[in-house]
């Protein structure tokens, strides 16, 4: 049970002891000094939101002011190794929010050990749960640096789905988690926003997590991500490649950028090239151009994984059209990409121009603007590319043909 008349001597001891008056605390606090003669006479509490503020202003942890005195100084406790408790469970209820769904399939939110997820799919004879986990990568590393904080949730989810909607998947639940140094409230509340947001865009839900402290093992203010998703899909209807014949159309889908690949050689380019951080690229800069999020394709393709059109689907992740593509190419055929065909995004010439970057890693690093493609055959192509059209540039790119390898690039990218 609180005591408020403790808690109150508690605040006003620690305040006197660092020589401020009650409107100085409250200047650092950004509440009125009336809020904090209230506190300190017991009459209030300083509420969830501001305990953690007023801990770091007064030199004290959340449970000290909650109790009321100091922890006994010769004693370990987890607030001593850098956990508060009480803190952490404010940021859960901030979390909470974010969790709320209209999904029926959600049986439970915050608080149990786990989640329940309602698998009963009455019109899906045959059921089939296709399951991947991700990360962003180094770019998480960029996103905390320049304030892209929500942005790189979105990137992490649109990627997370878009690896398994190429199987004709619906995305139905995601798993986040976040391991940090400290638990900062407004970056956690932040992520976890980002994240629910995301699902939502793509149409699934989150419906819980982790969030793991760790500072002996991560530096503070470091966040590190990843998340775990569930799709479903009819077993007659797995969508693998071995549809893919002879004669069929490689059809791209445009990137609006990086999206998740290639940070590590970007960021070795800023590093010998700070000011290039400010140059503009299309009208935007150079850092606005490469945090842009991953593209999300579900909703482009959904309307056509019941048409039965849709031969093999690849993701341009890492390794690019031909390290992505080759993933869904039966043995003896080899998917001929005309690279003239391809439309680069100015972003990719300016790395390739500052960086002095062939072509070929180029290709192998970035996916220079195919951020996804589709295999069909000859007589479904104008009507995919009509349908895909309505959300981003669609267009064909190569043809199915028989023999070895199972990706071979011909011509010349045809640089702006």
């Amino acid at each position: 049970m609180l005591n408020s008349i403790k808690v109150g001597n508690f605040i006003m001891q620690k305040r006197k002891m660092l020589g401020l008056t009650q409107q100085q605390l409250a200047d650092r606090l950004k509440v009125s000094f009336q809020a904090v003669s209230k506190w300190e006479t017991g009459t209030t509490y300083p509420n969830v939101e501001i305990l953690y503020d007023l801990a770091i202003a007064l030199g004290v942890s959340v449970d000290e002011i909650l109790i009321g005195c100091d922890k006994a100084e010769d004693g370990l406790s987890y607030s001593k190794a850098g956990i508060d408790i009480t803190y952490t469970d404010t940021i859960k209820k901030e979390m909470a929010k974010h969790l709320e769904t209209n999904d029926k399939r959600v049986m439970n939110g915050l608080g149990p050990f786990a989640s329940l997820y309602d698998i009963d799919f009455p019109n899906i004879k045959e059921p089939v749960l296709v399951l991947k986990s991700e990360e962003p990568g180094s770019k998480q590393k960029l996103a905390m640096e320049y304030g892209y904080t929500e942005s790189i949730c979105h990137d992490m989810i649109n990627h997370l789905v878009n690896d398994i909607v190429v199987m004709g998947a619906k995305p139905l639940a995601v798993l986040d988690t976040i391991v940090c140094g400290n638990a900062e409230k407004d970056t956690i509340k932040s992520l976890v926003k980002g994240v629910s947001d995301a699902c939502k865009e793509n149409e699934c839900s989150l419906v819980g997590g982790e969030t793991s402290i760790q500072p002996l093992v991560v530096d503070s203010g470091i966040y590190v991500l990843t998340s775990s998703i569930a799709g479903i899909v009819e077993k007659d209807k797995i969508i693998d490649g071995s549809k893919i014949e002879e004669g069929d159309v490689v059809l791209a889908i445009a990137s609006n950028g990086l999206h998740t690949n290639g940070y590590s050689l970007v960021r070795l380019l800023m590093d010998k090239m700070p000011q290039i951080k400010l140059d503009k690229v299309d009208g935007e800069t150079f850092i606005e151009k490469i945090m842009k999020p991953h593209t999300p394709y579900y909703k482009a393709i959904k309307g056509l994984f019941d048409k039965d059109i849709i031969h093999g689907m690849a993701h341009i992740t890492g390794g690019g059209i031909e390290g992505n593509l080759c993933r869904v190419i039966p043995d003896g055929l080899t998917a001929q990409v005309d690279l003239s065909k391809l439309r680069i995004l100015n972003l990719f010439q300016y790395i390739r121009n500052n960086g002095n970057i062939s072509d070929e890693e180029m290709l192998h690093t970035f996916n220079c603007g195919v951020g996804f493609n589709l295999v069909v055959n000859e007589r479904d192509k104008t009507k995919v590319i009509e349908h895909v059209s309505r959300y981003y540039d669609c267009y064909e790119i190569g043809k199915i043909r028989s023999g070895e390898p199972k990706v071979e690039y011909v011509n010349r990218i045809e640089w702006i």
